[in-house]
């Protein structure tokens, strides 16, 4: 896919950075069925942790790649588990760094669609609405609608992949409000 197919070009974070994570899975599945002018590239979470004294210019080269890539993107599918009935700190961790400079973060205004999953019934709700409070402290702009919520998910996934068509079918239709937001 060229620059010139693409309507949409999307950025998508795992909240996990276990190399098989469902949280993973749930992103590969997205992005196999995603329609063909719509791309997304999966971006690891694996940054230094969040330290004031070394923000700025002279901050690490990963933290400059990972806030560029929000910058570019046209908008963010962040899917994230619930560790102990919240938000894992590697994701939290990141939403810090992407948050910086205070006032003019690439997140600001950004469109953003939150999933989240777990392997109980519940489907990280808990985890869900901590990305949401922490998304809506720096002024994205949040998908409206349903709240993507995957409970069971090892269930849904096979080969590394989420497959459950009700959860894709639904998942898609999300991200086409995120493409929406977007302008594309």
């Amino acid at each position: 896919m060229t620059d010139a197919t693409v309507r949409a070009k999307l950025l998508g974070l795992p909240g996990s950075l276990r190399s098989n994570s469902n949280s993973l899975a749930v992103l590969r599945g997205l992005q196999g069925a995603l329609p063909a002018d719509v791309g997304m590239d999966i971006r690891d979470l694996r940054l230094p942790l969040y330290d004031q004294d070394i923000d700025g210019p002279d901050a690490p080269a990963e933290v400059h790649a990972f806030r560029q890539a929000i910058a570019e993107a046209d908008g963010v599918v962040i899917v994230t588990p619930e560790y102990n009935y919240g938000m894992p700190g590697v994701l939290k961790n990141a939403l810090d760094w992407a948050s910086r400079p205070y006032g003019k973060s690439a997140l600001i205004g950004k469109p953003v669609l939150v999933v989240s999953n777990s392997p109980a019934f519940t489907g990280g709700v808990r985890a869900h609405q901590q990305v949401n409070d922490t998304l809506l402290a720096v002024s994205a702009d949040l998908v409206s609608g349903p709240q993507v919520v995957i409970g069971t998910v090892g269930e849904k996934i096979k080969d590394g992949k989420l497959v459950d068509e009700a959860v894709l079918k639904f998942t898609l239709g999300m991200v086409d409000k995120l493409i929406a937001a977007a302008g594309k």
